[in-house]
């Protein structure tokens, strides 16, 4: 690289590398640097340089025969010379000297036109056409910062609902290219969501996450992959009645019913421990089911669990924390101090396992319990006994309505606590 005198102002000489041949056919290029100041002129030739490498790299993309490709390509090409690609359809309505600039900047050799220049600048690029299954598979990459610490079993889980929402979605309109989804489109996919609540029994909450799943596809592809379209997405979601909670076990159907010797014999011995392990810590049953032996404690004055971001991610910042272990919670532990192998990865199974049991054995208190129900009896008996709103808070993992000051109980406090109502 060199920079040279060529007239009044310093310019940047080059040998052009063999690489860029096809697209840039000059063995030297002069670049005009503007200006008769070495330092200046020294400090532009480095960036104009990247410009220049930058569109010859995006030049090459576009004699692909991929069309996404072609599309980014003429995208990357704009932005080399300094513009943001817009659709022919914008570009006729920029102000003259904006359009001007642009129709300025388009490089000409023996006074033909760079077609791939001209197409970049002044939006003659085609678009191309993503269908909906295309939308979905490109998602996964576009969203990959959503990802980041799940562990297989969450991942799974995160993914198969937007799967399920585009498979939903193809099955009623087809696998159209996302260009063309219109608002007849979108009304046609909730009156099919509207007819399944009416008539099987489903729940609105369910069609709003399918529109919700559906709609964060489309929109993450839209933007991530700068098509501009105005997606008829808005205004579909139904009206959710009021939520109903899953109800608490009472103390008397634990202690009466579960926890008595021989209730729980039928279940796997896995299963059968995170269940006790529940009844005095209040975790979530896939809390329980990713503990490593590292985070098994029991050894010491007190014997705990560490909810901690292992492998996977918790539910929010609240969910990290320290539970004593006591009664029968502290048995199921000592007796998995390895942790719960079989469901690491497949909490859903867990739970699934766990509520047919329950049904099955007749040991749900009511039809409308599940296995959550022993975390919410959890804190009702926390609440019964009179301790304070920031230790229920910590013990559960969920958020304080102010800031938090200072660390909280000591393990030995929350055990005293606990051991109060433990079962």
């Amino acid at each position: 690289m060199a920079i040279k005198q060529r007239g009044k102002k310093l310019s940047l000489y080059r040998r052009v590398p063999k690489r860029y041949a096809a697209v840039e056919p000059r063995k030297h290029v002069w670049v005009a640097l503007g200006t008769d100041s070495l330092s200046e002129a020294e400090t532009k030739s480095g960036l104009l340089w990247e410009q220049l490498v930058a569109g010859w790299e995006a030049m090459l993309a576009g004699d692909t025969s991929d069309a996404e490709r072609r599309f980014e390509a003429a995208q990357e090409l704009a932005r080399a010379q300094g513009f943001r690609y817009l659709s022919a359809r914008q570009v006729a309505k920029l102000p003259v000297d904006e359009l001007l600039e642009r129709v300025e900047a388009i490089p000409a050799r023996d006074s033909k036109v760079d077609r791939a220049q001209a197409a970049a600048l002044l939006g003659g690029a085609q678009r191309p056409e993503i269908t909906v299954s295309r939308a979905l598979e490109l998602y996964w990459e576009l969203a990959r910062e959503k990802t980041l610490g799940k562990s297989a079993d969450q991942l799974r889980k995160w993914e198969n609902p937007r799967k399920k929402a585009v498979q939903a979605f193809i099955g009623v309109v087809g696998n159209k290219p996302i260009s063309q989804i219109n608002g007849d489109d979108m009304l046609d996919f909730r009156a099919w969501w509207l007819e399944r609540i009416e008539n099987e029994g489903l729940k609105p909450s369910s069609a709003n996450k399918d529109l919700i799943h559906l709609g964060e596809v489309l929109k993450t592809v839209n933007q991530m992959k700068r098509l501009g379209l105005d997606l008829p997405l808005a205004g579909l979601s139904f009206k959710e009645g009021e939520q109903t909670q899953r109800p608490p076990f009472s103390t008397a159907w634990i202690r009466d019913r579960l926890i008595i010797p021989g209730a729980l014999a039928g279940l796997n011995s896995e299963a059968r421990l995170i269940l006790l392990a529940m009844v005095n810590t209040g975790a979530r049953p896939s809390e329980l089911a990713a503990l490593t032996p590292e985070q098994i404690r029991l050894d010491g004055p007190v014997p705990h669990i560490a909810i901690e971001p292992v492998l996977r991610q918790l539910k929010s910042a609240n969910a990290r924390r320290v539970l004593p272990l006591c009664g029968v919670s502290l048995e199921a532990m000592r007796a998995a101090p390895d942790g719960f192998p079989r469901y690491r990865d497949s909490a859903s199974s867990l739970s699934a396992t766990i509520n047919k049991y329950l049904r099955e054995n007749h040991l749900m208190e009511t039809p409308r319990h599940t296995l959550y129900g022993l975390r919410h009896s959890f804190e009702d008996r926390m609440l019964e006994a009179g301790i304070d709103e920031r230790i229920r808070r910590d013990l559960m993992g969920h958020a304080l309505d102010r800031e938090r000051y200072g660390k909280g109980a000591s393990l030995v406090h929350l055990q005293k606590l606990l051991q109060t109502i433990a079962l």
